[in-house]
């Protein structure tokens, strides 16, 4: 036996009810019978005309190359596409998505993060104005259907089998990082072939190059042409370390500053600590106004915001430096030191910034982040 929504083969989950059987691995995603599982969304009929979009700036020629592969091997293929931070991946995919909509074919845009989601939203809304963009996360469930829908990993469970083409962006991130179950509803509720968009590709792509299964696409080009920030690297004592931060916060408080740091507790204790010399504040996943809070550090209202991984993926702040604070915790992993260093540096305007590792001792993956920017920088070319 399989579950049709979230693949589970193993037996141990099945459950015969008085109304027939049901699995127990997915069952906090609404569970319903088995057997009715079959019954798709209906949903709405993708309009005419709603492919066209604009975009804010030309694709380059390294970006074009990459979309016009993506958008011809969709339909018989799925796609991986490896991209620096920074290097323009949502860009990528329009024209997969102008593609799709022209064919009269629905499109999703699954994301981890909530936050992202709104992002994101807004951006497609403001790209292809022609089609109806909804949104589908925490707050945002009573307008379900849409040309394109973008919506959190755990929302697709609400459309088994409804997309023809599914793009997921940042597959190695919390929550759908390692999650068998969250990976087969977004799996099920695809019917056609899917996108994957990340800067740092995890085991299950990995095997799926290997095996030829599935279109590697890379880019290890940023759009303005600047190269990559290399993380600079400074071991010492804790109490030490503090110092240097301090430090450094006074050399660079001309531009918005970021401290990532592993835990929730850290970033309390350090807010409690820095916001005795600097206005400032935090940010975690247990913040109750998180967007308000960003939008206030966007604003330029304080130039020092503390942070957990929360903000490491999907969110740009406009000429921001950044200092990851005990980059060494096993908290952190090399992809999520990857996309902490990666929010530098970004946008045309402000192409250069600077990221700073604090470490209490040697890391492997943080010299493997810094190795791999180095190597990004030295090889730009994409490869099929």
């Amino acid at each position: 036996m399989q579950c049709p929504r979230c693949l589970n083969e193993d037996d141990s989950y099945f459950y015969l009810g008085s109304k027939g059987w049901m699995c127990r691995k997915c069952i906090s995603f609404k569970r319903v019978l088995i057997l009715e599982e079959q019954d798709k969304p209906i949903g709405i009929e993708p309009k005419d005309d709603c492919g066209e979009y604009v975009l804010r700036y030309p694709l380059t020629s390294l970006q074009q190359i990459v979309s016009d592969q993506c958008a011809k091997l969709v339909l018989e293929n799925d796609i991986l596409i490896e991209a620096i931070c920074g290097a323009g991946k949502t860009e990528l995919v329009f024209a997969t998505i102008a593609k799709m909509l022209k064919m009269k074919k629905r499109v999703c845009f699954a994301i981890s993060r909530r936050q992202v989601v709104l992002e994101l939203h807004q951006r497609l809304a403001n790209t292809f104005k022609e089609a109806k963009v909804v949104k589908v996360c925490q707050g945002f469930s009573d307008d379900l259907y849409g040309d394109i829908v973008v919506c959190t990993t755990h929302q697709c469970y609400r459309y088994y089998q409804y997309f023809d083409c599914l793009i997921l962006d940042e597959s190695d991130a919390f929550p759908y990082k390692g999650n068998d179950v969250l990976a087969g509803i977004v799996r099920t509720s695809c019917k056609g072939h899917m996108v994957y968009l990340t800067a740092t590709i995890d085991n299950y792509l990995k095997q799926r190059i290997k095996d030829k299964s599935i279109v590697h696409l890379q880019l290890n080009a940023r759009p303005h042409g600047y190269d990559l920030p290399v993380p600079k690297k400074i071991i010492a004592f804790k109490g030490i370390l503090l110092g240097i931060l301090i430090k450094w916060i006074y050399e660079h408080m001309e531009k918005p500053l970021i401290i990532f740091v592993p835990t929730i507790q850290i970033s309390k204790q350090l807010y409690y600590f820095l916001h005795l010399f600097f206005k400032c504040d935090y940010v975690n996943s247990k913040s109750l106004n998180l967007d308000e809070k960003i939008n206030r550090f966007r604003k330029n209202e304080y130039k020092l915001l503390i942070a957990t991984t929360i903000l490491e993926r999907g969110v740009t702040i406009e000429n921001v430096n950044i200092c990851v604070f005990m980059a060494d915790h096993k908290v952190f992993d090399e992809a999520s030191l990857i996309q902490m260093s990666g929010r530098v540096g970004r946008t045309f305007k402000y192409p250069e910034g600077e990221c700073l590792f604090l470490c209490t001792k040697q890391s492997e993956q943080v010299d493997e982040c810094i190795k791999k920017s180095q190597k990004a920088n030295a090889n730009k070319m994409f490869v099929v």
